[in-house]
């Protein structure tokens, strides 16, 4: 199993209009073949700071995802409103 954490840092303008996206594409990226849940979480302070959490089968289902019509789509209404460059790591489970 893969964990990908995602660290996104908005423009306070685009903080609702995120968390409407995300709750649209949420049941997608859910349902995408591979993947074994996904969690949206915002900073405790600094309100335009996100993670998601998505934990995928293995690493082709989050390629397969990162590679999808769906991440491209979404990437392009998020990318815009960046402040800072996203920063994602996929992690193994070592227990």
């Amino acid at each position: 199993m893969i964990t990908r954490l995602v660290k996104l840092e908005f423009s306070e303008l685009f903080i609702e209009d995120f968390k409407q996206l995300f709750t649209q594409v949420n049941i997608q990226i859910a349902s995408f073949e591979g993947c074994m849940g996904v969690n949206l979480l915002q900073h405790e302070t600094d309100k335009n700071v996100f993670f998601t959490i998505s934990r995928w089968k293995n690493v082709d289902a989050l390629e397969n995802y990162r590679q999808s019509d769906l991440f491209k789509r979404t990437w392009a209404q998020v990318k815009p409103h960046f402040v800072k460059k996203a920063e994602a790591w996929s992690l193994l489970g070592t227990i």
